[in-house]
């Protein structure tokens, strides 16, 4: 264990640091999972709404740090494929 100031006051701040990730990180797996049950019903309309509310929490994370700038972008294209993907059939 940590025995000067600082040192203690680092592990409390990583502490805490570690907790928001997880909880963010958390609540974006669990908004593309409901994303992709709408996306199985196959209402279209649904889906368009329920893709801006994962679209606006994947940018969360990206500007917590908590994803990166392209991991970001990833999973929105390839949401965003799987929409069109449904659309079609």
């Amino acid at each position: 264990m940590a025995h000067h100031k600082s040192a203690l006051k680092r592990v409390r701040q990583t502490i805490k640091r570690t907790a928001q990730n997880r909880s963010l990180r958390s609540d974006l797996r669990t908004v593309i999972k409901k994303f992709r049950l709408i996306l199985e019903s196959g209402n279209i309309e649904k889906v368009r709404e329920a893709y801006s509310g994962v679209q606006k929490n994947i940018d969360k994370a990206v500007t917590k740090g908590v994803l990166h700038k392209r991991t970001g972008a990833r999973y929105k294209s390839r949401l965003a494929l799987s929409i069109e993907k449904t659309a079609k059939s």
